[in-house]
């Protein structure tokens, strides 16, 4: 295949630094022209050096020296800030973005990408939570595409391959039910930023983590499916799988159900959005039946993990309901993550900010950028924090 020359944005990231092995393994097929970060810049400074990218964008403009000090003598320009990050992104060189940054900071530089033709390779998946008709809308109209990077996603754009004719009766998203599957409510009340980080079988970064001990990350899935598969609110089923070797299921109208396997390794989702239609050779660990004799499944407990009920209740108003629930949740995990807040009161805030947020059925992007400010003053009044 043609070398593909690629803008990592968050490349010091769990899945950017994944990203980067797969360009490793893969250098005749892959090329970085542009490396971003927002505060690691003593990582972006080893990454520039080792893939030599035409430019580096540190997000932290206090960053901004340290960064330029080192790689300026390698011929490798530095910038900073968000605008820049905006503007790079549209470079002529590149081929496809991956966008790998935490949170709404996505959406700006996802659509920048996109007004630019440039093909993404998605693994932000807030992106499409806060303003999933305004991203797919803009795809369609540049006529690019975007690829799933996270694995539950990836996995159901795989099983679609040869099918995309054949329309699709549901979706079924697995989750691995987090470290505190089982648990009840009194339990929760008391536990710790340490335990919710323990996850059973992935390895992924701080917010995402803590997304998924609460079950809110399977939430910002099933939205990020509706916008990625043009789906219905009751075409998309979660389902606990403990042991993560199905990462999701497609079932068609004749009742048939594909799904995709493998062991937890992010890197298989990242080598195949990054590469497709092509499968690249990989090193990865092969699946074996020997070692996972059961596979076992249930319902998910949405009394008790209540941000998964609030995902689908967002994602059946429209509208800016979604933006809001994704801005109370980052300002939520934070302050869990600051041991400000307990782990129940992420669920307590992010229905505050569900029933103080103005609605707005048909929001414009200035609308979505007002109304995730306006969720975090809300957001930080209602639990009486300040900047």
């Amino acid at each position: 295949m043609q070398k593909r020359n690629l803008a990592l944005l968050g490349s010091t990231g769990s899945i950017g630094t994944q990203a980067l092995d797969v360009v490793r393994a893969h250098p005749e097929v892959f090329g970085v022209e542009v490396l971003s970060a927002q505060n690691n810049a003593e990582l972006l400074i080893e990454q520039a050096a080792e893939f030599r990218p035409n430019v580096v964008v540190i997000g932290n403009e206090s960053r901004y020296d340290a960064v330029f000090s080192a790689l300026d003598p390698l011929g490798i320009k530095v910038y900073s800030g968000a605008a820049a990050l905006a503007s790079v992104v549209q470079m002529e060189r590149i081929d496809l973005v991956l966008t790998s940054m935490v949170g709404y900071a996505g959406l700006l530089p996802t659509l920048k990408a996109l007004e630019a033709g440039k093909p993404i390779a998605l693994a932000n998946k807030e992106t499409l939570v806060v303003a999933g008709e305004l991203v797919t809308a803009l795809a369609a109209k540049k006529g690019v595409n975007i690829y799933p990077v996270d694995s539950e996603h990836s996995a159901i754009f795989q099983c679609l391959i040869g099918e995309f004719h054949n329309p699709i009766e549901k979706i079924i998203l697995t989750a691995s039910g987090g470290p505190f599957r089982g648990k009840d409510r009194d339990f929760l009340k008391t536990v710790t930023k340490t335990q919710a980080l323990k996850h059973p079988n992935w390895v992924m970064g701080a917010k995402v983590t803590i997304d998924s001990a609460t079950l809110m990350n399977k939430g910002l899935e099933v939205i990020e499916a509706k916008w990625l598969f043009d789906l219905r609110p009751d075409q998309i089923d979660v389902v606990v799988h403990p042991q993560s070797i199905i990462h999701s299921l497609v079932q068609f109208e004749d009742g048939s159900i594909k799904a995709q396997m493998g062991l937890p390794d992010m890197r298989l989702p990242i080598q195949f959005a990054l590469g497709y239609p092509n499968r690249l050779a990989s090193d990865f660990p092969r699946f074996n039946f020997a070692n996972y004799p059961s596979l076992t499944f249930e319902p998910p407990d949405v009394e008790t993990f209540r941000n998964l009920a609030l995902a689908f209740e967002a994602l059946r108003r429209g509208g800016n309901a979604a933006c809001i629930l994704n801005a109370a949740n980052e300002v939520a995990v934070a302050e869990f993550l600051a041991d400000r807040i307990g782990f129940l009161e992420i669920s307590e805030l992010l229905e505050t900010c569900l029933a103080k947020v103005p609605f707005i059925q048909e929001p414009t992007y200035d609308d979505y950028v007002q109304t995730d400010a306006e969720t975090r003053r809300v957001a930080l009044a209602a639990l009486k924090v300040s900047y």
